[in-house]
């Protein structure tokens, strides 16, 4: 039997007026402590189908102040139930936690930093990344923006920050996609759909940009003074590299003479490990890239990241002058396989991304190849 306790007398009268109210919920005293008790929805993972008797651990303490506030969050329970929006998330986990204790913003953006490397293996260089270029600078505009502007609800800072980045713009999307992920993980309920303001941006800027030829990609090496850096240049160039993977790879093949001078991009890197083969393989020999020859940049990723070996390529192109950006290599090796037939499944593995990414990025091109194969078929029954 529990032990009696000072609050108990109240505790009754409040659970009496739940009661008489018909809100379906109890309060229940477990030692210092106040929790709910009702018929609730199954739980996350729960077998069960039909909502039955359970207790929402509030964590309240057994006190005048846990009593009344208790009660209110009943009456709230109760309102979501009706409503059909209860949702255990709100009552369990690291989310609940930050609820309880009013975590202010910048508390509740580092829990959420807590949990996105919790979900991934520990030490992946790509998840810092990731999270360094994606996730911590719109945060970071989130907090400053709320902290300017200290009137507005977390929901009206979120729309403020979107709406400072450019509309149509890949930053919109990756803040989009950073601030969506925030407002899950603290079961925030958004009136507008952050994807409302996702914009346009996509595989109209791919295909609306001009890529370099391969006589100007063969040209502009030639111009490039550093060894090191034509090998690099020419290896992103003949397998479609990013900028960053050039300097995780396994190219043992490459250097023993393999005659498909295969390539193995490692695991560290964004997208992980697969095998790129070249396109054209006559490059390899052109740009003598069986005698590897990396610059000396640090690959050390407990003391840099993914973007920062990234940042210096670009830097390198920039102070060569070379005429189009690292990734345009990139799109013009994709755009060459398509030409060559290369079946698009294949391509998008070697690139390191899906198929609808790359059907999407490449969808002039793919469609172009489809229609004059279409017609060369139709020409030849004839």
């Amino acid at each position: 039997m529990t032990a009696s306790h000072p609050l108990d007398l109240a505790l009754a009268q409040v659970n009496q007026r739940l009661k008489a109210a018909r809100l379906g919920l109890k309060i229940d005293r477990r030692g210092d402590r106040l929790s709910l008790r009702g018929t609730l929805p199954p739980r996350p993972g729960s077998p069960k189908l039909r909502s039955h008797q359970q207790r929402i651990p509030l964590g309240l303490p057994a006190t005048k102040a846990g009593l009344k506030q208790i009660e209110q969050e009943a009456k709230l329970i109760a309102a979501r139930l009706i409503q059909n929006s209860f949702d255990w998330r709100d009552y369990l986990g690291p989310v609940a936690v930050l609820h309880r204790a009013g975590a202010n913003l910048e508390e509740q953006i580092a829990a959420f930093q807590q949990q996105f490397f919790a979900e991934r293996p520990l030490g992946n260089a790509s998840a810092r990344t990731t999270w360094e270029k994606a996730y911590a600078p719109y945060l970071r505009k989130l907090a400053a923006i709320a902290a300017q502007h200290r009137a507005y609800s977390l929901p009206e800072a979120i729309y403020a920050t979107l709406q400072s980045t450019r509309a149509n713009s890949r930053s919109r999307q990756v803040c989009c996609t950073a601030l969506n992920a925030f407002a899950e993980f603290l079961n925030l309920a958004l009136p507008t759909e952050l994807k409302a303001y996702w914009g346009r941006y996509g595989s109209s800027q791919t295909q609306a940009r001009s890529l370099p030829t391969d006589e100007q990609i063969l040209a502009t090496y030639a111009e490039i003074p550093n060894p090191a850096w034509q090998f690099v240049y020419g290896m992103m160039a003949t397998y479609g590299l990013r900028n960053h993977e050039v300097f995780f790879c396994d190219y043992r093949a490459l250097k023993s003479g393999d005659s498909e001078a295969i390539i193995e991009v490692q695991e560290t890197t964004k997208t992980g490990l697969h095998d790129v083969w070249p396109f054209y393989p006559e490059w390899v020999e052109r740009f003598n890239l069986r005698q590897v020859n990396l610059p000396p940049v640090s690959t050390d990723l407990s003391r840099t990241t993914l973007q920062r070996v990234g940042q210096q390529v670009s830097t390198q192109f920039r102070r060569y002058q070379i005429p189009f950006s690292p990734y345009d290599l990139r799109h013009a090796w994709a755009i060459r396989t398509i030409h060559m037939g290369l079946p698009d499944t294949v391509a998008a593995k070697m690139m390191g991304h899906s198929v609808q990414i790359h059907n999407r990025t490449y969808h002039r091109w793919i469609s172009r190849r489809d229609q004059q194969a279409a017609v060369t078929t139709a020409l030849s029954r004839s």
